[in-house]
């Protein structure tokens, strides 16, 4: 090998352990994440819902809204508490937009039902988009007001202000999806199979489809 040959093999050597350096010492480029938490009825159907979603990170079940402080869900579905069932959704901003969420959000419910969704009744069933600042105010606006224009019928869905949020117990997390094995109405059941059980019995799919036709992205 040559002088020359050495000294060019040399100076490539050196450029590549020195652009290794650089990229490896320069920071990471930051994702914007966010979180919003939803309430649409019963936890386990949204958080199967969203956790579809290209850009949603995780989707956790719990409650929110109400005064009572690490409700349990008996507490919660006895009434009192002044808590939604919501989910509290982490997403990537840059995948997928705070107003493309609300946009599916309110066509996978029944924004119309004041008194619960589908088979669940009571307070802690009812819609609700929580905010936790004036942008996602006018953007929670803006979909009712494109959700209303679409259904041509009243949104009853409110807008509230973000209060804490109390993780669910475990066993209600990724509820549509677990293994364990539990007695329904219609014999041992795995819980998956459980949960798809319920989600058809209950009709939600069934409503979310009459009151949305084509429109619904997660109804079958």
């Amino acid at each position: 090998m040559t002088r020359r040959s050495r000294n060019i093999k040399s100076a490539v050597l050196s450029f590549a352990i020195l652009l290794g350096f650089v990229l490896q010492s320069a920071p990471a480029q930051a994702r914007d994440i966010q979180k919003t938490v939803l309430a649409g009825g019963c936890f386990w159907c949204i958080e199967a819902d969203f956790e579809e979603v290209p850009g949603v990170i995780e989707v956790e079940s719990g409650f929110s809204g109400g005064t009572t402080a690490n409700p349990t869900y008996r507490q919660v579905t006895r009434g009192g508490t002044g808590h939604y069932e919501v989910v509290e959704i982490t997403f990537d901003a840059d995948r997928v937009s705070y107003a493309q969420l609300l946009h599916s959000f309110f066509r996978s419910v029944d924004p119309t039902d004041a008194g619960g969704q589908f088979c669940d009744r009571g307070d802690s069933y009812r819609t609700a988009v929580f905010v936790s600042n004036r942008a996602q105010q006018q953007i929670a606006e803006q979909a009712i007001t494109q959700a209303q224009a679409d259904l041509g019928r009243q949104i009853v869905t409110p807008i509230l202000a973000a209060a804490p949020f109390y993780a669910a117990e475990d066993y209600h997390q990724d509820y549509y999806r677990g293994s364990r094995t539990i007695l329904t109405r219609g014999g041992p059941k795995s819980q998956a199979d459980a949960y798809k059980f319920y989600r058809e019995a209950c009709g939600r799919d069934a409503r979310v489809h009459t009151l949305w036709g084509s429109a619904a992205p997660f109804a079958d």
